[in-house]
């Protein structure tokens, strides 16, 4: 089945690229295979696009899309993955990602034909809390280790965008596979007043 719906998201969720398993047991397991990213390297040499997604088109302009995600780490980059996607030169992830020093962290992407890749905080165990949240053409990151008092990562825009879409994935760009899990997801119309007081 390519498409799905969750009880907290208002249209049904495509599978972009399919996973190479899933499940809905209440929340949304995703399992990536071996080598799979997205990223397009700056330095023009290198470009990938492999990652499942499962993502849906969201009526409001104004919303914020959160999730507890727990991530199966054994590999350098494996990530649970927020993400916004338009095209496939055009898009951006949030990521609770496993680092080359072999610590879980923060990463924001945001690819405007190449990609600016961003190392934020480190995260002490294998959760955290991580949003998105859309005003109008700007987008903003942030992460939270209680899903209650929410810490900015990055604040940017991705243009006037057409037909963007969000939603979930999981990458093992050097691994044999990763497994992510997106519970308590949370899709809230609404427009945040201030992205630095932690609300």
């Amino acid at each position: 089945m390519s498409t799905f719906t969750l009880p907290s998201i208002p249209t049904p969720l495509d599978w972009q690229i399919a996973p190479l398993d899933w499940q809905i047991d209440p929340a949304l397991t995703i399992k990536a295979g071996p080598k799979t990213d997205w990223f397009i390297d700056p330095n023009g040499t290198f470009r990938i696009g492999t990652a499942p997604n499962a993502l849906f088109a969201a009526p409001d302009s104004n919303f914020t899309l959160s999730a507890k995600v727990t991530v199966d780490f054994a590999a350098t980059y494996d990530a649970g993955v927020l993400r916004i996607h338009e095209r496939d030169d055009l898009w951006a992830k949030l990521c609770f990602e496993y680092s080359p020093q072999g610590n879980p962290t923060i990463v924001s992407v945001v690819t405007r034909g190449y990609s600016d890749d961003c190392n934020s905080v480190q995260i002490a165990g294998n959760t955290v809390h991580l949003r998105l949240a859309r005003l109008g053409d700007a987008f903003a990151c942030h992460y939270s280790l209680d899903g209650h008092y929410w810490h900015l990562v990055r604040y940017f825009t991705l243009g006037k965008l057409q037909l963007p879409q969000f939603g979930f994935s999981c990458q093992s760009p050097t691994g044999n596979g990763c497994s992510a899990v997106f519970a308590d997801i949370h899709y809230q119309p609404r427009k945040l007043s201030d992205l630095r007081n932690g609300e």
